[in-house]
């Protein structure tokens, strides 16, 4: 798995992982904080975090038509600072007024372009090194290693969130209750009900360290400290970005012969690829068709800010018991994802010591996941932002699965290309969608309960399995990607390439506003069908375009 890897792989991982763990840190409870600071209904907030989405994977165009002209490295650093500052912004407590929201803006505008000049440069040079014949066999797996590395970040953040969250609001006084903020909001506009009046008043009641002289101090002192907690969770992202950096200049030798576009390596007399017109024109013609497809995919995929967390927060239980608890402890998964790499050891290492070393260490992992376990209340109290670290963890903990299945079909000369795994992909996302369909049979409309907890919630397994789900998809299709975009772009715009792949991502990003937008006017299960439908068919599509983008890409 590890094994005949370029040193520069790992380096660039980790540098990446750094930046990903502030990224999703503060993705975790972005949608939160726009809806408890401001009050936000679905519609609105879902559109803001919709088109920022869009700017953080449109950018990378920008960024690699510059990296293309002044280098990739140049641009890496350059959108770090960038982006450091606006995570600063962000981090700043302020009014919920217009100076409030136009700090917002511009500080998510600095964290679309910073992300910009890092995001798909970094990528870039990650596929540069696989260029060299010795690694060129091993690119898919690379991006796969690569990919996993990214996910160990974003595995770790909405916990990070959740814990930053919870100390704040200890501090002040109060914990975290889902109804709350809705319910304070109304009840400052004038809108509350007499039912939800009472229903505000017994959560207030139930705050440890703080009594309020009335429900109107009590709500706006809740939404404040909650919004201000938020912002110290944004924070937290400057912190990474300092790891990420340290790590990218301290190991920069293993990766610097990479870092070289077209233009100097022509200068350096390096050997560079040459394409006639035809096979350029082909091949980029072929990338824009997958990228045309993936939209879809993207769109269905990036619900998990928004739709997916809004139905955990008003439409599955506050609490998990039994089995499931275990997936709501960081460190328990933690645990396991690692045990998962030490099992492959004991059949991939080469001498009975290694054997030996990779079973204990999978039985000491093991029985640490089984003592965090049994220590675990039940039922265990859970937030809405922790169910975003499912996708993550699954992905680090199936990456080694999914690689020991796809080498065992390349042995016998059956494993699919990247474009057919990404066709699968769309399928197997559309079956995710198919168990949320299942899970909200029965339940209120958005519009009936305003965004409040549901009177019959559903248990958490239906979003862990709906997450599981999705993870497959994204490992079929995301890697891969990247994967064939790096080996197939024409070297000139190897850059702008990789761009457009982040664009395809960024249309989908933004279009993944529509079930936002439906929330509170079509039926809960009509909007997991229109993405199910989606999925659909982006796959047909996709299969129906196969022989064509192969043609057009063989070398």
């Amino acid at each position: 798995m590890f094994k005949g890897q370029p040193k520069g792989l790992y380096a660039l991982a980790l540098a990446n992982t750094g930046e990903r763990f502030g990224y999703y840190t503060m993705l975790a409870i972005f949608m939160l904080f726009l809806q408890a600071k401001f009050g936000f209904g679905g519609a609105v907030a879902s559109t803001i975090y919709a088109i920022f989405l869009a700017a953080v994977y449109f950018m990378p165009v920008l960024g690699g038509i510059l990296a293309d002209k002044i280098g990739y490295g140049k641009c890496v650093v350059t959108g770090v600072v960038v982006m450091f500052a606006g995570y600063a912004c962000l981090s700043i407590p302020t009014a919920a007024n217009a100076l409030g929201i136009a700090l917002m803006i511009g500080a998510l505008l600095l964290i679309s372009v910073g992300t910009g000049l890092f995001k798909g440069n970094l990528q870039v040079m990650v596929g540069n090194l696989y260029d060299d014949p010795k690694y060129s066999a091993r690119r898919d797996s690379a991006f796969s290693l690569f990919y996993m590395a990214i996910n160990i970040g974003a595995m770790f953040a909405p916990s990070a969130a959740t814990a930053i969250t919870n100390r704040f609001l200890a501090k002040a006084g109060l914990i975290y209750k889902a109804d709350i903020p809705a319910l304070a909001h109304q009840l400052l506009a004038g809108t509350i009900t007499p039912e939800n009046t009472d229903k505000l008043s017994a959560l207030a009641a139930q705050m440890p360290g703080y009594s309020a002289p009335d429900l109107t101090s009590f709500s706006q002192y809740y939404i404040d400290h909650l919004s201000s907690s938020y912002n110290m969770g944004f924070a937290v992202a400057c912190i990474s970005l300092i790891v990420s950096m340290a790590i990218y200049f301290g190991f920069r030798a293993w990766f610097k012969h990479a870092d070289v576009n077209a233009k100097q390596a022509k200068a350096g007399n390096a050997p560079v690829q040459e394409l006639t017109p035809k096979q350029e024109k082909d091949r980029i013609t072929a990338l824009v068709m997958v990228f045309a497809v993936v939209i879809f995919f993207w769109m269905a995929f990036h619900q998990n800010g928004q739709s997916l967390t809004w139905f955990a927060r008003d439409y599955t239980q506050p609490i998990a018991s039994g089995w499931s608890r275990i997936g709501f402890n960081i460190w328990a998964l933690a645990l396991i994802a690692v045990s998962i790499y030490t099992l492959f050891g004991i059949f991939q290492s080469e001498n009975t010591r290694g054997k030996l070393l990779s079973g204990l260490a999978t039985a000491a992992l093991w029985c640490g996941a089984i003592a965090i376990y049994r220590g675990l209340p039940s039922p265990l109290d859970i937030q809405p932002q922790l169910f975003q670290q499912f996708n993550p963890f699954f992905v680090v903990a199936l990456t080694p699965v999914s690689m020991a299945i796809f080498s065992a079909l390349a042995s016998k000369g059956k494993e699919p290309s990247a474009l057919r795994k990404i066709a699968l992909g769309m399928l197997v996302a559309a079956g995710g969608y198919l168990i949320m369909i299942l899970a909200s049979m029965g339940q209120p409309s958005p519009a009936s309960i305003q965004g409040t907890v549901s009177p019959d919630p559903v248990i958490p397994q239906w979003l862990m399995g709906t997450y599981l789900t999705l993870t497959f998809a994204e490992l079929l299709l995301s890697p891969m990607g990247i994967s064939f975009v790096s080996k197939v772009a024409p070297p000139k715009v190897k850059g702008l390439m990789m761009g457009l792949w982040f664009a395809a991502t960024a249309v989908g990003n933004y279009l993944s506003s529509i079930p936002g937008l439906l929330w509170e006017k079509v039926p809960l299960w009509a909007n997991w069908a229109l993405l199910m439908g989606l999925c659909l068919i982006a796959a047909a599509m996709m299969f129906a375009m196969l022989k064509k983008i192969e043609a057009a890409t063989a070398e």
